[in-house]
């Protein structure tokens, strides 16, 4: 199967569920972290691959990777448990990527990555910020890496 056509199905699920909940800005931090968990640990993506392990321990592992000690949320723990159900935790990573693109397009929301060989100022970055704001009539999510 291919795995853009199932990661987007979950992903438009969870946004529909997530718009009649009224969760869709806590399950988009949730999100957040995750994909910053698995770009930030490769080994959590073969650690859901793993058959030894079983899902209370992937459950476990994925709300960790999400919240760290905070309070991962119902909606957040119902749709991870669904997908653990469905052995569909090799496609979390892809399913969590489509979730916040849909979220982004949703909401109007631009990312962008700001690369100097300097740390910039505050100033400067705001001007970025806001100058990539006006252009693409949205709201800015701007990364910035030395």
């Amino acid at each position: 199967m291919d795995i853009g056509i199932i990661s987007m199905r979950y992903a438009k699920a969870l946004m529909e569920y997530a718009k009649g909940t009224g969760a869709e800005e806590t399950l988009y931090e949730r999100f957040r972290m995750l994909d910053r968990s698995f770009r930030k640990h490769p080994d959590l993506r073969m650690a859901l691959d793993n058959p030894v392990l079983t899902i209370r321990e992937k459950f476990a592992l994925i709300c960790t990777a999400a919240s760290g000690d905070a309070p991962t949320g119902r909606e957040f723990t119902r749709f991870i448990t669904l997908v653990l159900k469905n052995r569909r935790e090799n496609f979390l990573q892809y399913i969590c990527l489509s979730f916040l693109n849909l979220y982004r397009k949703d909401k109007h929301i631009g990312v962008g990555k700001l690369i100097t060989a300097v740390p910039v100022s505050r100033a400067v970055w705001e001007r970025i910020h806001d100058s990539a704001s006006s252009l693409l009539h949205a709201s800015m999510e701007l990364h910035t890496e030395v």
